[in-house]
């Protein structure tokens, strides 16, 4: 398995065999504890090892095995893409099928994914995906989320924005019997929005794979057969 390398002696085991990481004066106290969470988890290290982009991936994976959503999808579109985990996991179970996404940040290349480096609140985007894929997509993904200003209500409203935004898109663009996948926060969907997801899709779940931080408040829904 391969090794983070952090140069220095800014780290090192304690008796338990965790990594620790020593503050510096280039080195806040929360970048310290943000990194040696990176060094010991596990999820971390096994997306370097398994060559994905980031751990995210996990949560697709750990989502699929419990809801089965990704099984025969030919045509998938992922927002909120970078880095590109989620769509890895597509590619590798779907190695047929087309993708598109989109996120405003870069993203490294993916073999049979188109990329939009563009907001996907741009009126263009909706089209763009869709027409990338050249058929009607029957999975929509989203690991969306807007940036943080520390104040929690706000944080929760701006993300909800984007989710409903992708939960409209996958209700107008799904072919019938597609599914959509999004990241919500705590509490699940807002009930306006899982009323639009109920009126459209057979089944609505939520879920917290194991691969989502036991701190972080997000969790996911799953809405599965998209009515005609």
């Amino acid at each position: 398995m391969a090794k983070f390398t952090f140069g220095g002696n800014s780290s090192g085991r304690s008796a338990v065999g965790k990594e620790r990481v020593k503050t510096s004066k280039r080195r806040s106290p929360q970048s310290a504890r943000w990194l040696e969470r990176q060094l010991n988890d596990p999820y971390v290290k096994r997306a370097q090892a398994e060559g994905f982009r980031s751990r995210a991936a996990y949560k697709l994976i750990e989502l699929d095995e419990k809801f089965h959503f990704l099984k025969g999808k030919k045509a998938v579109v992922d927002l909120g893409i970078a880095p590109g985990g989620w769509a890895q996991v597509v590619r590798r179970r779907l190695p047929s099928a087309k993708v598109s996404g989109i996120d405003l940040l870069p993203v490294d290349p993916i073999e049979g994914v188109t990329l939009f480096e563009m907001d996907f609140m741009d009126d263009r985007a909706p089209d763009l995906l869709v027409e990338a894929l050249g058929q009607v997509p029957d999975l929509v993904i989203s690991d969306m989320a807007a940036n943080t200003v520390g104040h929690k209500q706000t944080d929760h409203l701006r993300t909800m924005g984007l989710v409903e935004a992708a939960a409209h898109f996958a209700v107008e663009v799904l072919k019938p019997g597609g599914d959509f996948v999004a990241k919500v926060f705590a509490g699940g969907t807002d009930p306006e929005l899982l009323a639009i997801l109920k009126a459209n899709f057979a089944t609505v779940k939520h879920a917290k794979p194991p691969a989502s931080r036991k701190g972080s408040v997000e969790w996911y829904v799953v809405a599965q057969g998209k009515k005609g």
